[in-house]
C-alpha cells in the first residue's frame, strides 16, 4: 500500500526549510568573521547561542500548536518568520557590502536571528506531528514515512551547501537571498498542498474560545507576542556570554526538578527517568561537539585545509561552507537506509545493541571524526594546509555516530517516560540540545586561544572517555530501563 500525498506535501515542505536552515548555518559563522569582523571567540559564541534558542523555542511552539494554533498555522507563521529572518540577514549583508556599519545596520544581524530562533520555534516541532498524525496507530507504513521525510530533511541539507559557495563566491547577500527563497517555496507547497493534509494539524476544539480576543484573531496577537520574543532574543544572541551563563542558572534547578519527579514515581518509574536524565546528559555532549561543524571547525576548513579539487581535468575551489554544510546531509542519505536496515538485521538475531550502548557507540564515533580533525590540525600548522580527506574522514565519523545516536533518542524517550510526562521529557530532550549548542559556542571559542589541535585533541579525549564510561554504565542503565530496549 503506498504512502498518502500529504507526506510528500511534507517532505517537500520540510526539505526547502532545511534548504534554508542549513544554508544559512553553513556560512553565517564566516561572514560573522570576514564580514562582521568579529573574533573567532565572539563569533562561536554567537552562533552557539543562536542554536541555543532555535532549540530552545520548540517547546514553547509545541505547547502553541497543541492547545491553541493546531499545526499547520504554527508551521505556517514559523515559516512567515523565518522568511523574514533570512531576508533581514540579506538587507544587513547589502548594506555592510555597501560600506554602511552603523548602529542600526549591525543590529538587524541580531534581528534577523531573531526571527529565525522564533520562528523556528513554531516550525521543527510541528512538522513532525502532522506526518505521524496521517498513520493510524499500529500502521505498519509509518515507520517507512518517517524514513521518507527525514531523507528529505538530509537532500535539503545536502542542496544547502550551494548556497554557500554562492555566498562566498559570489557576494554573502547571494547565500541569505537563496536561503530566503528556500524558505519562500516551502510556504507555497504547504498552502498549495493543505487540501491533501486529511484534515490533520487542524486547530483543537478546545482552542476554538481563544480565536478572538478583543476582538482580533489569535494569529494576531501570536504574531505580536512573536514579535516582542524576537527582540529579546536578538539582545541575548548579540551577548553570548550571558546566555551561557543564564544556561548553568537554568540547567541547575531543572536536573533538581527532574530528579525531585524521578523519586517520587513508583520504582519503576524512578528508574527509567534517571535513565532519561542520564542518557540527556550525555546527548547534551553529543550536539554540543558535533554542532562546531557550523563554527570552529567552519573556520578550521576555511583558513587550514586544501580545498583546490581536481575533478577529472576541472580544477576548482570548494569553498568551507559548502564542505562543512554538506558532507554530513551527503553521507546520511547515502548510509541512512543501510544503518536502518542494519538494526532490523541484528535485531532480527538478538544482537541489536540496546539503546545506552548506541549512545555510546555514538559518542566513541565523534571522538573518532575529532582525531580526524586533529591530525589534519596538526598537519597543517600554524600557517600550512592540510589534507581535506582528514575533514572529510571526520564527518564520516560524525555521520555514523549520528546515525547511532539521533534515531533512537525520541524514541527512547517515549519509551521511557511515564505517560503523565512525556511531553515534558520532550521538553527536556530539546532543552539538552539547546544547553549543549550553547555550551559548544563556548569549546569552539577557545580555538581563537589555544589553536584548533589543541581544542580538537580535547573534544577528542572528552568524547571518547564519554563513550567509555556510558558503556561501562550501560549494564546498570539497562537494568533501570525494566525490560525496554
Amino acid at each position: 500500500m503506498g504512502h498518502p500525498v500529504g507526506l510528500f506535501v511534507l517532505f517537500t515542505t520540510e526539505m526547502w526549510e532545511r534548504f534554508s536552515f542549513y544554508s544559512m548555518r553553513g556560512f553565517l559563522v564566516l561572514y560573522m568573521t570576514n564580514v562582521l569582523a568579529y573574533n573567532d571567540k565572539l563569533a562561536n559564541g554567537i552562533y552557539g547561542a543562536y542554536l541555543g534558542f532555535v532549540y530552545a523555542t520548540t517547546f514553547l511552539g509545541g505547547i502553541l500548536a497543541d492547545r491553541l494554533l493546531g499545526q499547520r498555522l504554527a508551521i505556517f507563521i514559523g515559516g512567515i518568520l523565518m522568511a523574514v529572518g533570512q531576508f533581514t540577514l540579506m538587507a544587513n549583508a547589502l548594506l555592510m557590502g555597501a560600506g554602511q556599519t552603523d548602529t542600526v545596520i549591525n543590529s538587524m544581524f541580531f534581528i534577523g536571528l531573531g526571527f529565525l530562533s522564533t520562528g523556528n520555534g513554531f516550525f521543527k516541532p510541528n512538522i513532525s506531528t502532522i506526518v505521524g498524525s496521517l498513520y493510524q496507530q499500529g500502521d505498519t507504513r509509518r515507520d517507512g514515512a518517517f524514513t521518507i521525510f527525514y531523507m528529505g530533511i538530509n537532500i535539503g541539507a545536502a542542496l544547502a551547501g550551494l548556497s554557500g559557495q554562492a555566498a562566498e563566491a559570489w557576494g554573502w547577500y547571494w547565500g541569505f537571498m537563496l536561503a530566503g527563497s528556500g524558505m519562500v517555496l516551502s510556504l507555497i507547497v504547504l498552502v498549495f498542498g493543505k487540501n491533501k493534509l486529511q484534515g490533520k494539524g487542524l486547530p483543537p476544539v478546545a482552542g476554538a474560545p481563544w480565536i478572538k480576543w478583543l476582538g482580533l484573531p489569535k494569529f494576531f496577537w501570536v504574531l505580536i507576542g512573536a514579535l516582542i520574543v524576537v527582540p529579546t532574543i536578538s539582545y541575548f544572541v548579540a551577548h553570548p556570554t550571558w546566555v551561557q551563563n543564564i544556561s548553568l542558572y537554568i540547567a541547575v534547578p531543572v536536573l533538581g526538578y527532574l530528579l525531585w519527579e524521578a523519586f517520587r514515581g513508583t520504582r519503576e518509574e524512578t528508574g527509567r527517568m534517571i535513565v532519561i536524565i542520564i542518557l540527556c546528559s550525555f546527548s547534551m555532549m553529543f550536539w554540543a561537539f558535533f554542532e562546531l561543524a557550523g563554527s570552529a571547525i567552519n573556520i578550521f576548513t576555511d583558513r587550514y585545509v586544501n580545498r583546490d579539487l581536481d575533478i577529472w581535468g576541472w580544477q576548482w575551489e570548494a569553498k568551507a561552507s559548502l564542505i562543512t554544510a554538506s558532507l554530513n546531509a551527503v553521507f546520511i542519505v547515502i548510509l541512512g537506509i543501510p544503518f536502518a536496515r542494519l538494526w532490523v538485521w541484528l535485531n532480527r538475531r538478538n544482537l541489536e545493541p540496546s539503546s545506552p550502548l548506541k549512545f555510546s557507540l555514538g559518542l566513541m564515533q565523534l571522538a573518532l571524526g575529532f582525531v580526524m580533525m586533529y591530525l589534519g590540525a596538526v598537519q597543517a600548522g600554524d600557517n600550512g594546509k592540510c589534507n581535506i580527506m582528514y575533514i572529510v574522514l571526520g564527518f564520516l565519523f560524525h555521520t555514523t555516530g549520528e546515525l547511532c545516536l539521533s534515531p533512537v533518542g525520541l524514541s527512547t524517550i517515549t519509551k521511557l517516560a511515564p505517560g503523565r510526562l512525556v511531553g515534558m521529557f520532550m521538553g527536556v530532550w530539546f532543552l539538552a540540545s539547546s544547553l549543549g549548542n550553547i555550551f559548544g559556542g563556548w569549546v569552539g571559542g577557545q580555538s581563537e586561544e589555544y589553536g584548533f589541535a589543541t581544542v580538537f585533541k580535547g573534544i577528542a579525549i572528552a568524547g571518547g572517555a564519554s563513550g567509555v564510561l556510558l558503556l561501562i554504565l550501560t549494564p546498570v542503565i539497562k537494568k533501570l530501563m525494566y525490560g525496554v530496549k
